[in-house]
């Protein structure tokens, strides 16, 4: 099989635009975090997120979110087009800080829970769901 210049030229472009996706994706998901957080320092703990290790079927994976003292949970799929899943906020008389949803993923990538706490500080938490059939497009 011979390659044109114009085969090559594409198959290049091509290389190149599957290289940069990732960044931009997880780039969106950053600045979803840093709006959310405005720049503040996340600690590890306080937030459970539950979801499938594999899920069979990326247009509807079960997920839930919970931390004890939060007064706003911010859900991502950081490998989505918009990565900004949902975002739940607790009064003072909710009886439990936790939520849950089905959510689309586009494809094997980690669903990230950032909460706000009631004293102003937040935390992060992430879980890796495996996608064998994508759900956004795939």
């Amino acid at each position: 099989m011979e390659f044109s210049r114009r085969d090559t030229l594409a198959l290049g472009a091509g290389a190149v635009a599957l290289a940069v996706m990732p960044f931009q994706v997880n780039a969106a998901a950053d600045e979803a975090i840093a709006a959310f957080t405005g720049g503040a320092d996340l600690a590890d703990g306080g937030v459970t997120v539950t979801a499938p290790e594999i899920a069979e079927n990326g247009n509807t994976v079960p997920v839930s979110v919970e931390a004890a003292g939060a007064t706003s949970i911010l859900l991502l799929a950081s490998g989505n087009p918009t990565p900004g899943v949902a975002q739940f906020n607790f009064g003072e008389l909710a009886g439990s800080q936790s939520a849950s949803t089905r959510i689309r993923l586009a494809g094997t990538q980690d669903v990230v829970a950032i909460a706000k706490m009631a004293d102003g500080s937040f935390a992060r938490a992430a879980s890796t769901v495996k996608v064998t059939i994508g759900g956004c497009g795939g």
